[in-house]
């Protein structure tokens, strides 16, 4: 037998047995022996390049390595689902099904807990492997899908195919990964989707090889006439499609799949969070038709936020950058939805009140939203005699000064604009993403870079690179560590004014107030300039934020922190938008209503103030124009009582394009 025959032979077989234990769960040969296989063809590989193919089994190996990963536009956009929480939803998704197409069935589907993919083949050959990303655009990360068994790199000829579906990690794989970076010192994984989500972005494909991630397949772009056929199709293509997928016929089926579901949720060997309910006839998806956002032809039915009992060992009191002061439970660590938690915000005095808090009880403990961490309430029975309750304290618990509580609201504040904590929380919060997005600059650093007298306020961040040889001697600092840093300070620089406002920390604005008022005033010198009554002009902004925002910049210390940002080099304007004031809705004061299909509400907003028009948030008497779109409700009804012209999106759209 010659080479080419025998790395061909190999091939062959290291593919059968790869869709037998990968996707059939059906091993036919022993493990030993698949290894020697793939031994003999990577040697043989190795020994005559001129073999190689990217449709090796070898590929699964990994190898590439890259810089970044670059970005894809999805042929069709990868939707998000609609969520629902109770039995009595199924039933009302159901009636609206039937009221369109009443001989409409469904199709049920286990909703993995990972991350959806995007897979192309030409010519039966996979091309492109992408991450939904925002729906629109995604991330070509093919190198690292072709290393996850049960993707083929090949399938049955079909000239161009799209599939798409879910990469998770099993649950066995991410107790495998953790006992391996324990006994390296790293941080362990929470969870298979945080697990798999940080593995699949690895920029080396043989770091990904080593993760054991799996994939669920289940959307076929292809001709097909049912969600059931396309994933026995799927099937036959030689995709890992999950076996629990159901037919059923009416909301009493679905309900019934859903609690069976619930009762081994537990015992699969990965995580899930839900089941997906799709209608099963793909000729009823467009009638069906969709919102801006999601399918109305599919829902997902979340599972109820799992709950546990811990017992209460302490509270704490965090100070943040506005000096607000925050309790926080800490407790015995408890495994909730994939994660071991030991501690929960507590919010706020009154919070503390009202779910009665006491030392050393045993507490309830869930994540609101399947994220957050927190107290749903205490075991009463289980309380200790002569516990005594949690109060808020009287003084920071950083700088010792008396807490204040201001009238009509729930929170108690440091005043001390010295406090270390106050300090080192509005430097962390500068630098985040959302504010100025300094990567790198995390809360990690800013610790260390105050402790050791770097830092002391944001202007400082700026000057670090005067500092450059002392900060990589710093402990598991570096040259490379701090180059980056330092580089991406310095590209910082060119952010516009509206990070730079909500990186300040001005009390009451947030990202969006910083974007409305960077519309108004183009400069950081006009914005010192406006009045407490110029401010208050400006739509959707209230007195309060009108005041704060104009007490801040009469400050004598905030002043000179701009005055030294500015000489630093930090942008200081904001890219002046373009109004007409020839078009049809120049001067018009316009509200949007009702779920518009073409665009966002925000995107509409901004089409609708560069044509000149002011955009209301409720209808009144002043208003000119009301825009609906699908399921408008209050607002249409008092526009149609008080005789305001309505139209609606198509005329909307039509408009705009003239």
């Amino acid at each position: 037998m010659d080479i080419s025959t025998r790395i061909l032979e190999l091939r062959d077989k290291l593919n059968k047995a790869g869709y037998e234990y990968y996707v059939l769960d059906k091993p036919t040969i022993s493990d030993y022996e698949y290894d020697m296989l793939m031994k003999e063809l990577i040697e043989l590989e190795e020994k005559y390049p001129q073999y190689q193919s990217d449709t090796s089994p070898t590929v699964k190996i990994g190898g590439a390595v890259l810089d970044k990963f670059s970005k894809v536009k999805h042929t069709i956009a990868m939707m998000s689902l609609g969520d629902i929480f109770s039995l009595e939803e199924v039933d009302d998704f159901c009636e609206k099904i039937f009221k369109v197409c009443s001989d409409a069935t469904f199709v049920c589907e286990l909703k993995i807990d990972g991350l959806s993919v995007a897979l192309r083949y030409h010519e039966g050959k996979l091309v492109l492997a992408s991450t939904r990303g925002n729906g629109l655009i995604g991330e070509d990360i093919t190198n690292n899908v072709k290393t996850i068994k049960s993707v083929p790199l090949t399938i049955p000829y079909e000239p161009d195919l799209e599939v798409r579906g879910e990469i998770f990690m099993p649950k066995a794989s991410l107790v495998k990964l953790n006992l391996e970076r324990k006994e390296n010192n790293e941080e362990l994984f929470q969870n298979c989707r945080n697990a798999a989500a940080g593995s699949i972005r690895q920029l080396d494909s043989k770091v990904v090889a080593k993760r054991n991630l799996d994939t669920f397949i289940y959307y076929y772009l292809g001709d097909i006439d049912t969600q059931y056929h396309a994933l026995e199709r799927l099937k036959e293509l030689g995709f890992k499609v999950n076996k629990e997928a159901k037919v059923c016929k009416n909301a009493n089926e679905i309900k019934e799949y859903i609690k069976y579901i619930e009762t081994i949720r537990d015992n699969l060997p990965y995580d899930i969070d839900g089941v997906v309910i799709k209608v099963n006839e793909i000729k009823y998806h467009n009638l069906i038709g969709y919102t801006v956002k999601v399918p109305k032809w599919a829902i997902a039915y979340k599972f109820k936020p799992e709950e546990a009992e811990t017992k209460l060992l302490n509270v704490t009191f965090q100070v943040g950058r506005s000096g607000v002061i925050t309790p926080v439970a800490n407790f015995n660590p408890v495994f909730v939805q994939g994660s071991t938690i030991s501690k929960a915000t507590l919010h706020n005095e009154d919070y503390l009140i009202n779910k009665d808090i006491c030392e050393g009880d045993t507490i309830i403990i869930h994540k609101a939203g399947d994220v957050i961490p927190e107290v749903v309430g205490v075991v009463l029975e289980k309380r200790l005699k002569d516990a005594k309750p949690i109060r808020m304290i009287k003084n920071c618990p950083c700088c010792n000064s008396q807490l204040i509580r201001l009238e009509g609201e729930a929170d108690y504040y440091c005043q001390n604009p010295n406090c270390k904590e106050r300090i080192i929380n509005s430097l962390i919060h500068f630098a985040s993403k959302p504010a100025y997005n300094i990567e790198n600059l995390g809360e990690q650093l800013v610790r260390l870079f105050y402790n050791e007298g770097y830092l002391r306020n944001i202007s400082d961040i700026f000057k670090l690179a005067d500092y450059k040889d002392e900060l990589m001697a710093l402990p598991k600092l570096g040259k490379k560590s701090i180059d980056n840093l330092l580089v991406n300070i310095e590209n910082s620089k060119n952010n516009t004014l509206d990070r730079l406002i909500f990186g300040l920390g001005i009390p009451n604005v947030g990202s969006k107030v910083a974007k409305i008022i960077c519309e108004k005033f183009n400069t950081i010198d006009d914005i010192i300039k406006a009045s407490y009554e110029d401010i208050l002009t400006i739509n959707d902004i209230g007195e309060v934020i009108a005041r704060d925002f104009s007490n801040y910049f009469k400050d004598e210390y905030n002043l000179k922190l701009i005055a030294e940002l500015k000489m630093l080099g930090l942008r200081m304007d904001y890219p002046r938008m373009i109004v007409r004031t020839n078009s049809y809705f120049s001067g018009k004061r316009v509200v949007l209503t009702g779920t518009l299909k073409n665009m966002g509400r925000d995107e509409a907003k901004a089409k609708l103030e560069l044509l000149g028009a002011n955009v209301l948030s409720s209808v009144s008497k002043k208003c000119d124009l009301v825009i609906c779109g699908e399921n408008a409700g209050s607002k249409l009804t008092k526009a149609q009582e008080l005789k305001i012209k309505v139209i609606y999106e198509d005329e909307f759209i039509k408009l705009l394009e003239e």
